[in-house]
């Protein structure tokens, strides 16, 4: 197999490698990687990807893992393949999640033929998450997207928690203060996010242990009863969701990261704010006020929601 160099950007990554027989257990590692990455392999050699930034970094990374491992590899930006066009590795990488999307398929159907009205939440985030992790990888916008983002929809719509009616009217909540015990965290920067973006735009926050002391304030993420706090097995940023009857399916999203990583159960598996946690941790050890936490913490929450697929 030839290939051709460009002078500009080349519109293809390629890896090739090898690894000694002993190193059986590195070489299903690196495959398992290439399959997370939604690499194609080519008939003749080595595998490719779309050449774009986060794809040079992860197979550059791989290739420095392979020489760790006493193996040889190389990534190569590639214009064109002597015996491939581009436009059939195009076609091809749309087979490869085709095939991804109707394993998916036959899964939903399984569990739509279970027959029940409302789907496990466990069961629901799973099949959304594996849904995302295709998307993620379907550089070419498969036939076969739209049909699944389709059909996992209709599936939530009948899934547990769909059928919870809005309790609060986002009117009776405009310009209004709301207040949350100092040093925010995660669940209450990112409900402060919420609230803002979703709820009271003019939204004012303040900091006290103590809610009596500020008769007029709406209380989120506090100890004592009242106003809007974890609830069952929901964070505050759920609690908040399901309150207000808000049906934003990023902001669905964003909230299974939050649970994931106030309450640490591994509920969703669902590891995006994990960093942002930690990060806010570090912040508030440096001594940083609560109102800088709460808006560092706010544009963080933004970029995670607007990033998220």
């Amino acid at each position: 197999m030839e290939i051709t160099s460009s002078k500009g950007p080349a519109p293809w990554l390629l890896l090739v490698f090898t690894l000694p027989a002993a190193r059986a257990s590195e070489r299903v590692g690196v495959w398992r990687r290439l399959q997370r990455y939604g690499a194609l392999a080519l008939p003749a050699s080595g595998y490719v990807l779309p050449n774009n930034p986060a794809n040079q970094e992860r197979l550059e990374w791989l290739a420095t893992s392979i020489r760790n491992s006493k193996g040889q590899a190389a990534v190569a930006q590639v214009s064109s393949f002597d015996d491939l066009r581009n436009e059939r590795i195009e076609q091809m990488f749309n087979q490869a999640r085709s095939r991804d999307y109707q394993a998916l398929e036959k899964d939903l159907k399984k569990v739509i033929h279970k027959g029940k009205r409302n789907v496990a939440e466990n069961t629901l985030a799973r099949l959304k998450r594996r849904l995302q992790q295709i998307t993620e990888i379907d550089f070419f916008g498969s036939p076969a997207r739209a049909r699944m983002e389709d059909a996992v929809a209709r599936l939530e719509k009948g899934g547990a928690g769909s059928d919870i009616k809005a309790k609060h009217n986002v009117k009776d909540y405009a310009g209004r203060t709301w207040m949350t015990r100092p040093r925010p965290g995660i669940d209450r920067v990112a409900s402060a996010w919420l609230i803002r973006r979703f709820i009271d735009p003019d939204a004012r926050f303040i900091f006290d242990k103590d809610p009596s002391r500020h008769a007029d304030a709406i209380p989120f993420d506090m100890f004592q009863a009242g106003g809007f706090g974890h609830r069952g097995n929901d964070c505050t940023f759920e609690t908040l969701i399901k309150s207000f009857g808000l049906r934003d399916r990023r902001a669905a999203l964003v909230a299974q990261a939050i649970h994931d990583a106030d309450l640490a159960d591994e509920h969703f598996g669902s590891d995006e704010a994990l960093g942002i946690d930690r990060i806010l941790e570090g912040w508030a050890a440096q001594g940083i006020s609560d109102e800088e936490l709460l808006r560092r913490g706010m544009e963080m929450i933004e970029g995670l929601y607007k990033g998220i697929r």
